[in-house]
C-alpha cells in the first residue's frame, strides 16, 4: 500500500462493488461479515499494520454501499406515473404519451429506428387520444430514461427519420412494454442489458407521425448531438477516401465507427481476435498522441507546450471517437500522465490505471459490469504486470522487436479468459494474426489514413492520394484473414468459465511466468559473469565448503524445478477443465432450445455424444418491393440463438444433425451451424423442397464433406450403449429409384423417431401431420399384433400444437407422461391450438411450451428424469 496506495484501493473499491453486484440480501452480508473477520486474522499474524488494514477494509465496504446505494435507486418511476402499482400488469403494454430529449444516436437500420430518451413527461392515453394524468403526477417519472422502438411505414420516412438528433426534444405516442429477459440459458439478458443503462420500459411506435419535434433549450445532450454531426462529417469524408467495405473499416479504425463495416469483415476479425482494433483503446490514443508530439517537436515547439497541446488534444479526441469505457479510460490515464509527467511525478503506471478505474466506477458505478471496461483495465493491468516477466523470455530476439513480441503475447494471455467468458471461443492462429496484422495496421494503416483524413479535410485529392497506398494494404489484410479464417481446425469453442477459474487462470500465469522469469535472469547473470570475470581458485581446505554450497544449490535448484512443474500442471489442468462441455459425461441430456416459431432440440448422450434435430429459423413474408426494409445484419436465429448458445455450453463438434423437414422454420439455422461446426453427418427425410435454404445447406454439407444420410423407417442409430434412436417415419417409398424427390408440402415427410436413453423415452415428431399419425399407429400395432398402447415419458408436440397434428388417436396410442410445445411467444398462427391443449391435458401430460417456460432441459440417470425450466 505505500508503493502504490491508489492500486490497493481501487482493487478494495472492485472487489467490495463486485461482490455486491453478484450477490445480494443475506448471502451478501455473510459474505461482507466473513471478510471483515479475516481482516483482524492478517493483523494478528503481523502480515500488514491493522492501520493499512482498517483503511483498506473501509475502502471495500465503502465501494460495496456505494454499489448498493446506486442499485437501490436504479428503479422505474413511470408505473406511480401512470397510477399503476409496479406488479400491476396493465402498465405493459399501455398507451401512453410521451414528451422529453432523444440522449442517444439515432440508429436507422432497414424500417427500424432506436435511441434513448429522457422523459420530462408520460401519461396514459384514453380512447379520445389525450393523456389522462395531471401533470404532477407526469412528472413522477421525470429524468427517466426508455428506449424508443419505432417503425417506419413507408421509405419516405427515411428522409424525416435522418433528419432526428441527440438532444432534440420530441413528443411520442406509442405503448409502453417491459424489456424481454433471456429465456435460454446463458442466452443475452436484454432486461439486464438496458437495467445496466437506468433503463425499465421500451416505448414502440410506429410510423414517424409518431413523433413531433418539440422546442427545445441548449443542454448535455445537445452538445453530444453536435458531437454525433461532427463524427457523421468526418465519416462521410472517410467515405469519399476509401471506397465501398473499406470506408466503413476506416471509421471504425480511426473514429471508432465500427457498425458500417460489413458483417463478414467484421466476423473475419473476430474469429482471428482482432476486434480491438476498432476498438478505441489505449493503442490508438498512443498512435496519435505520439503524433502529434512528434509534428510539434518538429515544429521546433517546446516540449512543455507540446504536452500541454496533448492534454487539451485528448479530450477533444475521447469525444470524436464515441466516448466508450475504453477510449475514456485511455483519455483519463493520458490525460493523468501528460500532467504528472510535466510534475515530474509519473512513477507507476499501474496508480495512474487505478485512478482511471476509481473515478469512472465513482462516476458510474455499472461500466464494473461493461465488456469494454473490463477488458479495457483487465488487459491494461496485464500489460504492466506480465510484460516484464515475458521480456527475458525473448531475449534471442533482436532489441527493437522483443518488448513488441511481448506485448502481444502478453496481450493474448490476459485477454484469454474474458474472451471466453464473453465469445466463447478462440482461435489458434490469433498469436499469429495479432503478430502479422497489428503492427502493420497500427504503425502504417492507422498513421497515414488519419493522414489521409486531416489533409482531405484541407483538400480532398490530397487525401485521396495520401489514401491511395492504404486501399492496397487494408485489401492484403482482409486476404490475410480470410486466409487464415479459411483454414480448419484451428478454431476452439469453450463454456463461459467461472470467475474462481479466471482468478486461477491469472494467478497461475503470473506465478509461473515470475518464477520463469528468475531462472532466466539468474540465467543471463551466471552467463555474463563466466564470461566476464575471472573466478580465484578455492583452498584446498574450502573443499568441504564449497560442496555443502553445492549441496544447497542442488537442492535449491530442484525445489524451484518442482514449484515450475507444479504450477504448469495446475494451468494444464484449468485448461483441460475449462475446455470440457457444460454437459457432463455419464448423464444424458435433452434441451428444447426457445428459438420462437421453430423446432430446435440439442441431445447430447451419456457418453458425450451431441445431436441436434432442427435449428429454427426466421420466417420472413416481405415482398421484393420492401427490400429497403431489410436491416444491415438481419436477426437470424442460427447465428444469433443457436450457435452462440452451443458455443456458451462449449460444443466442440457435432456428431450428427437431423433435418426432419425442409420448412425454413426447422432448417433456416442450421446454415449457421453448419458454416461454424464441425458435423459429422446429416440426416434428412429423403426428399427436398424447391428453397434456397435448403439449397444452400444441401450445398454447404457437401462443401465441407459431411456425409448426408436418407432416414426412414426401420433404421436405427445407436450413438453409445445407453441411447437409441428408432426412426419411425417417413416410410423408404422412394428407396432404390436412385432420384431425390421435390416435395414441396414437407410436414407429411416430417422425420419421426423414437429415442430410448438411460431409461427413458422421448417421441420427437417434427411437423407431422394426423394422416402420418394415423400411418404410424396402424404400422406400430401392426408390428405389436395389434397389441395395448405404448407409454412414452416425453413427447415433442408436433407441428408447435397445430390442429392438423396431435389427434386423440395418437395421444391414446402413446400416452405420454410429459409433452413440450416449441411455440412463438408472438405467433400470428394461434399455436398451440386450444383444443390440442385441451386434449393434452385430458391426457393427463404435464404440459412445457417454450413460449411460457423459455427453454427446457432434461437431465436422464438411471431411468429418472429431472426438469429444469429458463422462466419460472
Amino acid at each position: 500500500m505505500n508503493r502504490r496506495p491508489l492500486t490497493a484501493a481501487a482493487c478494495c473499491w472492485i472487489v467490495g462493488s463486485g461482490m455486491a453486484s453478484l450477490y445480494e440480501g443475506s448471502t451478501l452480508w455473510l459474505l461482507w461479515a466473513g471478510v471483515s473477520m479475516f481482516c483482524p486474522l492478517l493483523v494478528a499474524i503481523r502480515y500488514v499494520p491493522w492501520t493499512r488494514i482498517l483503511i483498506l477494509w473501509l475502502i471495500f465496504s465503502l465501494g460495496a454501499a456505494y454499489w448498493i446505494y446506486n442499485d437501490g435507486r436504479n428503479v422505474s418511476h413511470i408505473p406511480d406515473a401512470l397510477h399503476a402499482d409496479r406488479t400491476v400488469p396493465m402498465v405493459d403494454g399501455a398507451a401512453v404519451q410521451a414528451e422529453g430529449t432523444i440522449i442517444s444516436a439515432v440508429e436507422i437500420d432497414g424500417d427500424r429506428v432506436s435511441f434513448d430518451m429522457s422523459l420530462s413527461m408520460i401519461g396514459l392515453v384514453n380512447s379520445s387520444g389525450s393523456g389522462t394524468n395531471s401533470l404532477a403526477e407526469e412528472r413522477a417519472a421525470a429524468g427517466e430514461r426508455v428506449t424508443v422502438q419505432l417503425r417506419l411505414s413507408t421509405i419516405e420516412e427515411l428522409e424525416i427519420a435522418e433528419k432526428w438528433r441527440r438532444g432534440e426534444d420530441i413528443k411520442l405516442s406509442g405503448s409502453l412494454g417491459r424489456p424481454g429477459t433471456a429465456t435460454n440459458f446463458g442466452g443475452f439478458n436484454y432486461f439486464d442489458y438496458l437495467h445496466n443503462k437506468r433503463i425499465h420500459w421500451l416505448i414502440k411506435a410506429n410510423g414517424a407521425s409518431a413523433v413531433e419535434n418539440a422546442a427545445g433549450s441548449f443542454n448535455t445532450a445537445t452538445f453530444f448531438g453536435w458531437i454525433d454531426n461532427l463524427r457523421a462529417g468526418i465519416g462521410d469524408i472517410i467515405g469519399r477516401l476509401f471506397p465501398g467495405w473499406q470506408a466503413g473499416y476506416m471509421k471504425g479504425l480511426i473514429i471508432g465507427l465500427s457498425d458500417e463495416l460489413e458483417r463478414d469483415k467484421y466476423e473475419q476479425f473476430t474469429g482471428l481476435g482482432l476486434t480491438h482494433i476498432l476498438a478505441i483503446s489505449g493503442s490508438h490514443v498512443a498512435i496519435n498522441v505520439g503524433l502529434i508530439f512528434a509534428a510539434l517537436r518538429l515544429c521546433r515547439v517546446t516540449k512543455e507546450r507540446a504536452l500541454l497541446v496533448v492534454f487539451w488534444f485528448l479530450p477533444a479526441y475521447v469525444l470524436i471517437t464515441g466516448f466508450s469505457p475504453s477510449v475514456i479510460r485511455s483519455g483519463i490515464m493520458s490525460m493523468l500522465g501528460v500532467y504528472l509527467l510535466q510534475r515530474g511525478l509519473l512513477k507507476d503506471g499501474l496508480n495512474v490505471l487505478a485512478a482511471a478505474a476509481l473515478l469512472m466506477l465513482i462516476w458510474e458505478p455499472y461500466f464494473l459490469l461493461n465488456v469494454s471496461f473490463q477488458l479495457s483495465f483487465t488487459v491494461t493491468t496485464g500489460l504492466v504486470l506480465f510484460v516484464p516477466l515475458m521480456v527475458p523470455y525473448f531475449s534471442w530476439l533482436p532489441q527493437k522487436i522483443r518488448g513488441a513480441v511481448a506485448i502481444t503475447v502478453a496481450a493474448q494471455i490476459v485477454s484469454f479468459p474474458l474472451t471466453l467468458y464473453y465469445f466463447n471461443q478462440f482461435s489458434l492462429l490469433s498469436l499469429v494474426a495479432n503478430l502479422c496484422l497489428v503492427p502493420v495496421i497500427s504503425i502504417i494503416t492507422l498513421p497515414v489514413g488519419t493522414a489521409a483524413l486531416l489533409l482531405g479535410m484541407i483538400w480532398l485529392p490530397l487525401g485521396k492520394w495520401i489514401a491511395y497506398p492504404i486501399k492496397f494494404l487494408n485489401s492484403a489484410t482482409f486476404l490475410v484473414t480470410e486466409w487464415l479464417n479459411g483454414l480448419n481446425g484451428f478454431m476452439t469453442y469453450w463454456k463461459s468459465p467461472s470467475l474462481l477459474w479466471i482468478m486461477a487462470f491469472y494467478g497461475g500465469v503470473y506465478l509461473l511466468l515470475y518464477c520463469g522469469s528468475q531462472r532466466v535472469r539468474l540465467h543471463q547473470h551466471a552467463t555474463v559473469t563466466a564470461m566476464n570475470d575471472t573466478v580465484p581458485l578455492l583452498p584446498l581446505q574450502g573443499m568441504e565448503m564449497q560442496r555443502g554450497f553445492d549441496d544447497r544449490s542442488f537442492r535449491l535448484a530442484w525445489k524451484r524445478i518442482g514449484i515450475r512443474v507444479t504450477l504448469s500442471a495446475m494451468v494444464v489442468m484449468l485448461l483441460y477443465t475449462g475446455y470440457q462441455p457444460v454437459n457432463r459425461k455419464g448423464i444424458g441430456h435433452v434441451q428444447f432450445i426457445d428459438v420462437g416459431q421453430g423446432d430446435c432440440i440439442l441431445i447430447t448422450t451419456p457418453s458425450g455424444k451431441n445431436i441436434l434435430v432442427d435449428g429454427g429459423g426466421t420466417v420472413s413474408f416481405r415482398k421484393p418491393s420492401e427490400s429497403w426494409r431489410d436491416r444491415k445484419d438481419p436477426f437470424e436465429v442460427g447465428a444469433k440463438t443457436v450457435v452462440p448458445l452451443l458455443k456458451k455450453r462449449g460444443i466442440h463438434s457435432l456428431d450428427a444433425v437431423i433435418m426432419t423437414h425442409g420448412d425454413q422454420d426447422h432448417v433456416g439455422g442450421l446454415q449457421a451451424v453448419l458454416e461454424q461446426f464441425p458435423v459429422h453427418s446429416l440426416l434428412m427425410n429423403g426428399s427436398l423442397t424447391d428453397s434456397k435454404t435448403v439449397t444452400k445447406l444441401m450445398s454447404t454439407a457437401i462443401t465441407k464433406d459431411i456425409q448426408i444420410y436418407s432416414v426412414s423407417r426401420g433404421m436405427t442409430l445407436k450413438p453409445d450403449e445407453l441411447t437409441t434412436f428408432e426412426f419411425l417415419f417417413p416410410l423408404s417409398a422412394n428407396e432404390g429409384t436412385g432420384e431425390i424427390p421435390y416435395i414441396k408440402e414437407q410436414n407429411h415427410e416430417s422425420v419421426v423417431f423414437r429415442l430410448q436413453m438411460d431409461g427413458v423415452s422421448f417421441l420427437f415428431t417434427g411437423d407431422m401431420d394426423e394422416a402420418a399419425e394415423q400411418e404410424i399407429v396402424a404400422m406400430e400395432k401392426g408390428n405389436q399384433g395389434g397389441g395395448s398402447a405404448m407409454l412414452i415419458d416425453v413427447m415433442k408436440v408436433a407441428h408447435h400444437g397445430s390442429k392438423t397434428s396431435t389427434s386423440a388417436t395418437w395421444l391414446n396410442y402413446w400416452n405420454p407422461k410429459m409433452a413440450v410445445i416449441s411455440v412463438g411467444a408472438t405467433n400470428s398462427y394461434g399455436h398451440p391450438y386450444p383444443a390440442v391443449v385441451e386434449r393434452l391435458s385430458g391426457q393427463g401430460a404435464n404440459i412445457l411450451r417454450t413460449d411460457v417456460d423459455g427453454e427446457v432441459q432434461m437431465e436422464v440417470q438411471a431411468g429418472e428424469l429431472r426438469v429444469r425450466r429458463r422462466l419460472p
